[in-house]
This record gives C-alpha cells, structure tokens and sequence, in this order.
C-alpha cells in the first residue's frame, strides 16, 4: 500500500512515516507540509491513500482535498488531526474524504489507512457517536422534487444508519445488484459522490 503523508510537523511526518513503515504492507512514497505540496506529492505519486493534516500554513488540507478530488474524485484522502471541530468534520464529509480520525488514536491508524485504501470510509469513535448532532438540521427537503421514490429513501435511511448494501437487501428482500443500482440513481439524482455525502445529506435535510 502506498501512503503520501502531509503535515506541517516534520517531526510528526517522521514519526508517522517509522510507525506505518513497521509494518510490510505499507510504503510511505513521500512527505510534505502543507496542501500545495500535497496536490503536487498526489499527481506525482497516485498514493493509494493521502494522509493529510488539516490545518497547515500556505494552505489547508481541506483547500487541497477539495482540488484533489475536483480532479480525482476516487482518490481517497484520510485526514489525521488533533482538532475535532465540527466545521472541519462536516466540510471534510461534504469534500468526499474517506475519513476523518484524530491523532491521539494513532493505535487505529493502520487498520485506518487498510479500510480507506478498500473503498472503506472511517471516521473515529468521537466523530461517530456525534454525527446526528452537528449534522442535524431543522430544515426539510422534499425528495419527491428530485424524482426520489419512497423505496429510495428508505434505502437512503438505511445508508445513513451506517448498513451496508448486503445488510439494507436483506432488510428490503431485493438483491445487492438491485440496491447498488438504488444507490447509483440516488447519487446522480441528489449529484452527490459517495454513501459518505449521502450520510451527511441526509442528516442535514431531516
């Protein structure tokens, strides 16, 4: 697995860089320290998964993500960060970041980078346990408006409480091909990215 980190700490790109390199199925490509190098370290080396800070001097991590996925939207960006600010983690989800964890929980780093590098997203404990919260908002949104059937957003609750496609076609007797079809017309219907967006949408318009 091929990881870039980014952080304005050298010293915590180093430190980072000796942990994840104990283990053999990950090869830290380069190190930078703020988000234009972090646009520039991702062009040239395709990471498999972008490691990065979010608050940076030059530029930000969530200014560089947004570039990146502007450009590459299946790139797969797992921030690392000692803030666990609302603002930062809800403009994170809305960017398409596979997760968001904090640093002192670095013990969960690895298996971190393992599921984000397989299509995973991954978010720590505390960001988890207080989603409804900060994503919660008093305003409604008429999904019949954007051609979504009552099936779909059925589908699109069961996403947003965390199911898996395996889980919600056993809940709603239909295949997985059926529900990744449901989800695919989901997603271009609300033109969102992923489940992730679809999680945060969801919150944010009940």
């Amino acid at each position: 697995m091929n990881i870039v980190i980014v952080d304005d700490d050298r010293l915590v790109s180093l430190s980072l860089k000796t942990i994840l390199e104990s283990n053999n199925e990950i090869q830290v490509s380069a190190i930078g320290k703020n988000g234009k190098e972090a646009i520039s370290l991702y062009k040239k080396y395709k990471p498999d998964v972008l490691l990065m800070d979010i608050r940076m001097e030059t530029m930000t991590g969530l200014q560089a993500a947004e570039q990146i996925l502007r450009q590459e939207p299946d790139a797969n960006i797992l921030f690392l960060t000692t803030f666990l600010d609302d603002e930062y983690i809800v403009r994170a989800l809305h960017l398409g970041a596979k997760g968001y964890i904090l640093k002192q929980n670095f013990e969960s780093l690895v298996p971190a980078l393992k599921a984000v590098a397989n299509g995973q997203s991954v978010f720590g404990n505390e960001i988890i346990t207080r989603l409804p919260e900060f994503l919660a908002s008093s305003n409604s949104f008429d999904y019949t408006a954007k051609g979504i059937t009552e099936k779909e957003q059925e589908i699109i609750e069961l996403v947003s409480e965390g199911f898996s496609n395996r889980e919600i076609a056993g809940q709603l007797y239909l295949s997985e091909g059926t529900i990744r079809n449901y989800l695919s017309s989901i997603l271009e219907k609300l033109d969102l990215r992923d489940r992730t967006q679809l999680a945060v949408f969801y919150y944010q318009h009940r």
